[in-house]
C-alpha cells in the first residue's frame, strides 16, 4: 500500500508523508544483525512491525514504514545491500 499527494505541478513533493507495506526474508547469517534497529536509528521513518517469524535458521518480517519518498526509498536500498530477499506488501512467510 502507497499514499502521497502530489503537488500543483504534477509532482510528489518530498515532505509528503507515504505508507509502504514490505516484507522480506533472510537467511541464518542475518538472524542476529540487528536489522530493524538500524533502520530505526538510520532512517527518517517510522517502522511499524505487522508481521514476523524469526528462528536460528532465518525469517520473515512484514513492516509498514511511513516517511518521505527518500527515506522510505533509502530503507529498501538498505535492506537490498544486506542481502534480505525483500517483497511488496506484506506477504506471508514461506518456511
Amino acid at each position: 500500500m502507497l499514499f502521497a499527494l502530489a503537488t500543483p505541478s504534477g509532482v510528489a513533493d518530498a515532505a509528503v508523508k507515504i505508507k509502504k507495506t514490505i516484507h522480506f526474508e533472510f537467511d541464518q547469517e542475518l538472524v542476529r544483525e540487528p536489522l530493524l534497529y538500524k533502520i530505526n536509528r538510520s532512517f527518517d521513518v517510522v517502522v511499524n512491525i505487522r508481521g514476523a517469524s524469526v528462528t536460528d535458521q532465518g525469517g520473515f518480517i512484514a513492516l509498514e514504514l511511513e516517511g518521505n519518498q527518500v527515506e522510505v526509498d533509502r530503507v529498501l536500498d538498505y535492506l537490498r545491500g544486506q542481502g534480505v530477499r525483500l517483497g511488496e506488501g506484506l506477504g506471508s512467510p514461506e518456511r
